[in-house]
């Protein structure tokens, strides 16, 4: 899709709006996630928020994101977007967003046109995550936080949004099967939420496309 149908994506009104999105989401019915319960509001999630970058490629859109370093005591290896918890000096999510950004990958804001948001995403771990979708444009520079950051790498959008790449899996975790996305790409494996909220957005997405076919 071109910036200009992202764009009318996601201002297009949704009837799903108030559906709450999380690991829990695709997990087997009955399972007691805890993401279940930080999304009904049993558990109070902290806010944070993740940017979306989509970068202006000639070849078309392409999405940024990160490996973070197996050192780290949280989601060591796995791959994210940048991002992180919201603080009390942040005067809003997206500030929240375009801050985590700068400091992980050193992506300058001014290069980042904010277009919108997705659907809330509730973690096992506890977060009310906001996806913030940015454009971004050419040329910039980017210097990774080397205590947190291994590696930036970039995915076609049109490859995530294609649904044969978005594979459901399954795990027995303490005794338990849990249901996960994942969208393997060359030697990335990109599962759990960052793959939840890449699934939310190629739904809004497709959603836009159907609705602007049927009229």
């Amino acid at each position: 899709m071109t910036p200009t149908e992202i764009i009318a994506a996601l201002r297009t009104p949704r009837h799903d709006v108030k559906q709450r999105r999380g690991d829990h989401a695709v997990d087997y019915p009955g399972s007691k996630s805890r993401a279940r319960a930080f999304a009904k509001g049993d558990l109070i999630a902290r806010p944070a928020a993740v940017l979306v970058p989509l970068v202006k490629r000639e070849t078309g859109l392409h999405v940024i994101l990160t490996r973070r370093t197996d050192h780290l005591s949280d989601h060591a290896g796995q791959i994210s977007f940048p991002g992180g918890r919201q603080e009390a000096f942040d005067l809003s999510i997206e500030e929240t967003a375009l801050r985590e950004t700068e400091e992980e990958i050193g992506l300058a804001r001014g290069h980042i046109e904010l277009i919108g948001r997705i659907d809330d995403y509730y973690t096992v771990t506890g977060y009310q995550v906001t996806p913030v979708i940015g454009l971004v444009t050419p040329p910039f520079d980017l210097v990774p936080d080397d205590h947190e950051v291994a590696e930036v790498f970039e995915v076609p959008l049109e490859f995530i949004t294609n649904p044969n790449n978005q594979k459901l899996q399954t795990v027995t975790f303490e005794g338990v099967r849990r249901r996960y996305f994942a969208i393997p790409y060359r030697e990335y494996y990109i599962w759990g939420a960052t793959a939840g909220m890449l699934v939310n957005f190629s739904e809004v997405l497709r959603a836009s496309r159907t609705e602007m076919q049927l009229k």
